[in-house]
């Protein structure tokens, strides 16, 4: 596909990668990175408050009412581990070692632990830490311009939890996801202090629930 744009008075041609080079270029993204650290902060746009999808199903890209903002610290290593920890206005933490995700919210004392299946693995936030060549056989790919590294993703599976994600990269790193959902929102992501392939230690995905929590298994 081939667009042109009129910009200060000329034209610019902009040219669509083929699904083929959108995958290979997203993946020749994803396999640089070995390890991530970002600082985020997440919106969510609604119409009005909406019943969230579970915390587990998004990996962290929790649904949140109108104009709502979180923001916390991100830290993902290959292969599957994950971090997400919320910091403001509320506090949470989401981490995976790669087999079991555990969901703590200090405020109510509470921990769920839940077995990392299929389709938890490919939700967005786990995108960047699951084996890339992998999770582009669970999404359509495109590139609106193959010149820019802005991606947009399909999921191939009709039961997904979000119907489509854009993510952006500037300097081989992420800048920005935004999650539409089936609810009718929009989420919005945006990544700063951003560090590429720093140094994290296996321990920052372990997690053992502090004396006088309730564990729910799910």
């Amino acid at each position: 596909m081939v667009t042109s744009v009129a910009s200060a008075g000329q034209m610019t041609t902009q040219v669509a990668a083929t699904p083929a080079q959108a995958t290979t270029n997203l993946n020749g993204l994803l396999r640089k990175m070995n390890s991530l650290q970002a600082n985020f902060n997440q919106t969510t746009k609604a119409t009005t408050p909406t019943k969230p999808l579970p915390a587990q199903k998004q990996m962290g890209l929790k649904s949140t009412h109108l104009g709502q903002t979180f923001s916390g610290v991100m830290q993902v290593k290959r292969q599957g581990l994950f971090r997400w920890e919320t910091t403001s206005p509320m506090k949470q933490l989401i981490v995976t070692s790669g087999k079991t995700v555990w969901i703590y919210d200090p405020d109510l004392q509470q921990a769920t632990r839940q077995t990392l299946d299929e389709q938890m693995s490919n939700t967005p936030a786990l995108l960047l830490s699951g084996n890339a060549a992998q999770m582009m056989k669970s999404y359509k790919v495109t590139q609106p311009n193959n010149a820019v590294p802005y991606f947009v993703l399909y999921p191939r599976a009709k039961d997904g939890v979000f119907e489509s994600l854009a993510i952006r990269f500037e300097n081989n790193m992420p800048s920005q996801m935004v999650l539409s959902d089936s609810l009718g929102q929009q989420t919005t992501v945006n990544f700063t202090e951003t560090k590429l392939n720093p140094v994290i230690a296996n321990s920052q995905f372990q997690f053992v629930p502090p004396k006088g929590v309730d564990v729910i298994d799910q």
